[in-house]
């Protein structure tokens, strides 16, 4: 007897996985360095700046890959 299993792959879009570790990546900044202190730094303020272009290069890329 054969039992014949179907296999479901999840398919993800690269922009939501993009966005997925954009937003946790935050989550992290938040909770660990507090970067939405009262007293924010200038390297915290752009620990958050660095992160942020980070996640705009790589959704345009990812935008830009899904479309092919």
């Amino acid at each position: 007897m054969e039992f014949h299993y179907l296999k479901k792959k999840i398919l993800m879009d690269k922009p939501i996985l993009v966005t997925i570790i954009y937003v946790l990546g935050m989550i992290f900044c938040a909770v660990v360095l507090k970067i939405w202190n009262a007293e924010t730094s200038i390297k915290e303020a752009s620990i958050a700046l660095v992160w942020t272009t980070i996640y705009l290069i790589a959704l345009f890329y990812a935008n830009k890959h899904d479309r092919k």
